[in-house]
């Protein structure tokens, strides 16, 4: 299908849906969300729905502060080890069941123990839950846990009906507290919410519906913007900014973001015969050698994709200069090449199937070839391709994260030997310790310290490379007004609304 036929389509569905939903908002997603189950997704723009259906312990404020939520106050004990949560005592499932410490509890245990859940490593340092009372829950730790606040401020912390994940397929029908609920789903076409009318803040929630409607080409997406049959767009190609800005019925709300763009390499793939590149460093570290990331922030980025070298953005405190030292060098790649005794190396990418991954990945396969890279392209749709890093069905794929307020959550689940999204198959038993003793620690000069050390590892082993920062450029119409920009990329709606 031609890109104009694409537009047309997608401007006729949300037409007619505009017309059914008159007090619908819009959100136009990148992709299309993973499984609708916080304890098993793993996509950013699922992130995006949760925010609006899944109520979490703590939230975030646009400086990255924790905030309360589901819990109303907490403390720690004098060791670090125990966290007491005193919850709301107005705040109900969708299925209209109250929420206290034993469905709290019963969250925390499910991101514990259920087999494919994806927040094992997120919670790993937490040992038993204990409902005290009906609103009072301790959180008994194997050690102390500096990021645990911030796990509990995403997915591991959104609170879930037990009745509902105990009972069917909790991710096709998904019952949870936040202030709209799940209607329906159409994979790759919408995500329909409606306002949940016994949400202890539905006051300031100004929608009846909100629809998610994916659109991975950027300019049909960017054109259902203009048109006024989408209200918000998330990830505006760079090339359209200008565009954006010039447009009296649009307005722009960009943001620096917490995450990264990566490429991550199947360690496990075949052996030094058949996937050298899997199982010599010299190789990914000449790969990383042919890649001019100033170049992709130029050409695609339009200067907003700021080149990243490393799991941690500028704005936190474990972020260090001295590892942006992998300037392009073809002829130090060469060199490595033949000291890994090969001249022509072949490796397909996997990458979601939007415009600027496209980009970005022709950009790198044409510079990697002059190093001695024969690539192949694989763009995938992008919950596919969720399911290939997951299942290990890839040579090298594309890796983005939206990023979390303590570094922790950029790290420890990726490099970690058990980390639940591991997908490379790396495993150290130094860095384990090193990113373990770092959760441990309170004090940001001693964490520092260690994450230095297990960046001194990891880009030597390269099991992942950093292409560059994840912004957020988000664009909406004029009228949508109270909408804020969060550095995590997550689409708040408590106080927006809509004039006219």
């Amino acid at each position: 299908m031609n890109r104009i036929k694409q537009l047309l389509l997608v401007a006729t569905a949300l037409v007619s849906a505009s017309s059914a939903l008159a007090a619908d908002l819009r959100i136009g997603l990148q992709d299309d969300a993973d499984v609708l189950d916080p304890h098993r997704a793993r996509t950013f723009v699922g992130r995006i729905v949760f925010t609006s259906m899944c109520d979490k312990l703590f939230d975030i404020n646009a400086k990255l502060e924790i905030q309360p939520q589901l819990a109303k106050e907490w403390a720690w004990s004098d060791d670090g080890k125990t966290l007491t949560i005193k919850l709301r005592e107005d705040a109900k499932f969708h299925d209209g069941a109250t929420i206290d410490a034993a469905a709290v509890k019963a969250n925390i245990e499910r991101a514990k123990t259920l087999p494919e859940s994806l927040r094992k490593s997120e919670v790993a340092s937490i040992d038993t839950v204990e409902a005290v009372d009906a609103t009072t829950v301790a959180v008994h730790l194997v050690s102390p846990d500096a990021s645990l606040l911030s796990q509990l401020a995403d997915r591991a912390g959104m609170i879930l009906s037990p009745k509902a994940f105990e009972t069917g397929d909790f991710g096709q029908n998904p019952v949870c507290s936040g202030p709209y609920k799940f209607v329906e789903r159409i994979q790759n076409d919408r995500i329909v919410l409606e306002k949940f009318a016994d949400h202890w803040d539905a006051a300031n929630f100004n929608y009846d519906k909100i629809t998610f409607i994916p659109i991975p080409d950027s300019t049909v997406r960017l054109a259902n913007l203009r048109a006024g049959d989408l209200d918000i767009v998330e990830r505006i190609a760079p090339a359209d900014v200008e565009t954006v800005k010039a447009d009296a019925n649009l307005a722009f709300h960009p943001v620096t973001g917490t995450g990264y763009q990566a490429l991550t390499f199947n360690l496990k793939k075949g052996d030094k015969d058949t996937f050298p590149i899997g199982h010599d460093e010299r190789i990914r570290q000449a790969f990383e050698l042919s890649i001019d990331r100033n170049v992709i922030n130029e050409v695609v980025g339009q200067g907003i994709f700021q080149p990243a070298y490393q799991p941690f953005p500028p704005t936190s405190f474990a972020y260090d200069k001295k590892f942006e030292g992998a300037q392009r060098d073809v002829a130090k790649a060469k060199s490595l090449l033949a000291e890994a005794g090969v001249e022509r190396v072949k490796l397909e990418i996997a990458f979601g199937n939007n415009t600027a991954s496209q980009q970005v990945y022709e950009l790198i396969q044409a510079m990697s070839s002059e190093a001695g890279f024969d690539i192949s392209l694989r763009p995938t749709e992008f919950a596919a391709l969720q399911a290939a890093l997951k299942e290990s069905d890839f040579e090298a794929g594309q890796s983005g994260w939206s990023g979390r307020a303590d570094p922790d959550g950029n790290i420890h689940q990726f490099v970690s030997c058990e980390g639940n999204l591991n997908d490379a198959h790396y495993c150290n038993e130094k860095v384990d310790a090193l990113l373990d003793e770092a959760r441990s620690v309170t004090d940001p000069v001693k964490r520092k310290a260690l994450y230095d050390q297990v960046q001194e590892i990891i880009q030597e082993e390269l099991p992942i490379v950093y292409l560059y920062y994840q912004p957020w450029p988000f664009a909406a119409r004029a009228n949508v007004k109270g909408f804020t920009a969060y550095p995590d990329g997550m689409i708040r709606l408590r106080g927006v609304s809509s004039e006219g």
